[in-house]
């Protein structure tokens, strides 16, 4: 009997060392020279510090700032472990609410945030985007009507011309990739850069 788990037992560690060991370490080589960027997680740093990622969306408030897709991500409340709190752009949580079309507490959360964004801007039609979640919880991007709707708040708050921020969503609006693959977006946290840095011109 022995005889035959043996090539059993050498063939699984075989296996755990190159699919488990080997080729993950050699992945993560080989990614950290040809895409070391992406590798380190797509960091983004001001003055030397870390501010966030491009691959992950972070909460802004401000007026003066541009609003990202809601977050349905939670974390454990801190007085109540049985219990969730929300925690937008909660990496570590990652993903949707589970809510259907059917359920009224996401009926009610959309017409209330359709109702605060058309008071922002009465005379634009509220892009879907900016008042549904994403799978994950953690996108980072809107669509270019997303940020060209919040326009007129964040020049507003700031003290601009609507055309100059107008300007900077144009420069900051990605394209399909290859032209054909995916929509246009706009990243958050690049936009919001590129308005710090042109109004402290």
């Amino acid at each position: 009997m022995l005889r035959e788990i043996r090539p059993a037992i050498l063939v699984l560690a075989l296996l755990t060392a190159i699919t488990g060991l080997a080729y993950p370490l050699a992945m993560t080589a080989i990614a950290g020279v040809v895409f070391p960027k992406q590798a380190q997680g797509s960091l983004i740093e001001r003055n030397g510090t870390v501010i966030g990622s491009a691959l992950i969306g972070q909460e802004f408030k401000e007026e003066k700032y541009f609003h990202g897709r809601p977050s349905a991500t939670v974390a454990p409340d801190p007085n109540d472990s049985t219990k969730t709190v929300p925690a937008p752009y909660n990496a570590a949580n990652s993903g949707g609410s589970n809510l259907g079309p059917t359920s009224k507490a996401l009926s009610d959360r959309v017409k209330e945030d359709v109702e605060k964004l058309k008071a922002e801007n009465p005379t634009a039609s509220v892009p879907i985007d900016l008042v549904t979640t994403s799978a994950s919880g953690l996108d980072p991007n809107i669509s270019p009507d997303a940020a060209l709707f919040q326009v007129p708040r964040v020049a507003k708050a700031r003290s601009m011309s609507e055309d100059a921020v107008r300007e900077l969503v144009t420069q900051n609006t990605q394209g399909r990739f290859a032209g054909v693959i995916g929509e246009p977006r706009v990243n958050v946290l690049a936009l919001n850069l590129a308005l710090d840095a042109a109004k402290a011109k």
